[in-house]
């Protein structure tokens, strides 16, 4: 193919093919999972996402009043992955508004057994993390609003009168991602 690329008109082609395939095998060979270090706003939870994201904040019921909640969160490699923080103003209320906000999410992502039990859970370290409650990772299985079929691993939580929520959605959670992902959260 470039046998032809010494003779002076053909090697400006020769060069072109060839910044084209270099192209080519750059792109094929970019992650599809970018790693970055972010912050949620102006708050304290630092962590990683694997794509650039889209940032909001909406006034939601949370502990019986409206309360902002910050999020922060974008899709990647099939998968969303998201954080949000709110500021309750008192922290007796948040044991109480992380349980709840527990059995929202599973309800809202229509959780299904994972053998017998509806959710998995385990501890979860989060530097920076009050020690009660404990910080706490929930795995499930359900369905997102259109009927698919979804995973979704979901991180509870607080300091002071803080609550966060850090979850992973996908059709098939890798554990290569969940765990950079999860073991990134970090509040100073």
């Amino acid at each position: 193919m470039f046998r032809n690329c010494t003779i002076p008109r053909a090697r400006s082609l020769c060069v072109w093919v060839g910044a084209i395939v270099m192209a080519a095998l750059l792109a094929a060979c970019s992650p599809a999972l970018n790693w970055r270090e972010l912050r949620l706003g102006e708050g304290p939870l630092g962590l990683m996402l694997p794509c650039k994201p889209d940032k909001a904040d909406k006034v939601v019921p949370l502990g019986g009043r409206p309360t902002t909640l910050s999020m922060m969160g974008c899709d990647a490699a099939g998968a969303t992955f998201a954080v949000a923080m709110a500021d309750l103003g008192d922290a007796a209320a948040v044991p109480e508004v992380l349980a709840q906000w527990q059995s929202l999410t599973l309800a809202n992502m229509r959780a299904e057994p994972l053998g017998q039990l509806p959710t998995q859970s385990r501890a979860l370290k989060v530097p920076g993390a009050a020690a009660a409650p404990a910080p706490v990772l929930v795995m499930a299985q359900g369905r997102r609003a259109d009927g698919v079929a979804v995973q979704g691993w979901t991180a509870y939580f607080s300091r002071g009168s803080r609550v966060f929520q850090a979850v992973l959605y996908a059709p098939r959670i890798t554990p290569e991602a969940a765990d950079t992902f999860f073991s990134s959260l970090k509040l100073d």
